[in-house]
């Protein structure tokens, strides 16, 4: 087997299971790593990792340290907020949209060094092994794909840890007791899982939050602001133009301080079972529904209906991995172009982990003050059209009870 490998690129977070996982392949397979760290906005230093890497013999030419939180949110999640996409009616899916760009970088990589195996750290329970490797083989059909966790016998912590000290690998002093639960970062969101929270009876304890303050200590008086969207996308907040990184992270600050953004959920993986979950996605909550405040005014009925049908097959795809299919590239395509018109600026009311849209307007608004008003509307309307409308719409619903009763 390890004759057949040249060289493999891993997803490196210099953590202790990565850290494992790189000296393990080493001994495995008898051959070069090459480490990749995407920043992703986690909001970590991730030079350790580079000076992990570099004490395990990664060469310096081999150590990628990436900074992705610009095409990270302008690529990847502006493009899923603009169809409005929650998986199973709740969860913003910070997580999963992660994937494919981390796959894509992978796969450059792999290309640049001449790599003919990708790995990753992923566990053979969860999805990001389906989300990284149905990338990886989106991308490189050919690829050899090597997941640690499937093939090796460290089937615990206790014994990761006896691993590492065998091998004088750095283990943080932190992962020596066991830690209370698992932890997945980015700039969307953070999410939290195992060990404390595996009970769904249980509340949620309030020292796993780390990105919003409890709602119950946020500022006693509301906050006010407003998101200026072109074509779908925001591009300033309260008249300040930002890129879309900058956009994020300053939602994210709002949030932050405003308790916005907690999920309790117990969701369906896509490898069959159950799992609990608390997510906090502070500024993806108060933009997520701003992008509808605005679509309110500017999308007409028949489009808008059709992406609200849309949307959940679309949050699906990305749960399970399948960005880089045609159906989602179909998809896109589709509600890209329902988003021309998606022009104008959404005032939002912030307070005690409550968003509201409160105000919005555009230059493309399809509301009619003039058609809609209760005072007299100067012939605007002509209200006697409705009685055949509705005649009509009645008609199938007359014949039916004069059968049946």
């Amino acid at each position: 087997m390890s004759d057949k490998i040249n060289r493999i690129v891993l997803a490196f977070s210099g953590g202790l299971d990565t850290s494992v996982i790189l000296k393990w392949l080493q001994q495995t397979y008898q051959c070069e790593v090459v480490t990749f760290t995407a920043d992703l906005g986690q909001g970590e230093e991730l030079e350790p990792a580079r000076a992990k890497a570099r004490l395990m013999g990664v060469k310096e030419e081999h150590i990628f340290i990436d900074d992705l939180r610009e095409e990270f949110v302008k690529d990847y999640v502006f493009p899923m907020m603009r169809s409005n996409a929650l998986y199973e009616g709740l969860y913003l899916l910070g997580t999963s949209i992660a994937r494919p760009l981390i796959a894509k970088r992978q796969i450059e990589i792999a290309r640049q060094v001449g790599a003919d195996a990708v790995s990753h750290g992923a566990t053979g329970k969860g999805n990001d092994q389906v989300r990284f490797e149905l990338g990886y083989y989106g991308l490189a059909p050919d690829i050899k794909v090597i997941a640690p966790w499937r093939e090796w016998d460290l089937t615990s912590r206790t014994k990761l840890i006896e691993f590492a000290e065998q091998h004088q690998i750095p283990i943080p002093r932190d992962k020596r007791g066991e830690s209370p639960f698992s932890t997945d970062a980015n700039m969307l969101h953070t999410s939290s899982e195992g060990k404390v929270l595996e009970d769904p009876w249980e509340e949620t304890p309030d020292y796993v939050y780390s990105r919003t303050v409890n709602p119950e200590d946020a500022p006693d008086a509301p906050e006010y602001i407003t998101i200026d969207f072109e074509r779908g996308d925001g591009v300033a907040i309260n008249g300040v133009g930002m890129s879309p990184a900058t956009l994020l992270e300053t939602l994210n600050e709002y949030g932050r301080k405003h308790g916005i953004g907690r999920l309790d959920l117990v969701e369906n993986r896509f490898v069959g079972m159950k799992s609990r979950g608390m997510y906090e996605t502070p500024g993806g909550t108060i933009y997520h529904l701003a992008h509808r405040g605005i679509e309110q005014l500017t999308l007409d009925r028949g489009a808008a209906h059709l992406k609200d049908e849309l949307a959940p097959k679309y949050a699906e795809l990305i749960y399970n991995g399948f960005w880089f299919s045609p159906e989602r590239e179909m998809l896109q395509a589709a509600i890209d172009y329902s988003q021309e018109k998606v022009t104008g600026t959404v005032r939002m009311k912030l307070y005690k982990g409550g968003v509201q849209v409160v105000g919005r307007k555009s230059p493309n608004s399809l509301y009619s003050e003039k058609v809609v008003t209760f005072e007299d509307d100067a012939g605007a309307y002509d209200q006697r059209d409705a009685a055949g409308f509705i005649k009509l719409n009645a008609l199938r619903l007359r014949l039916l009870g004069r059968r049946d009763r």
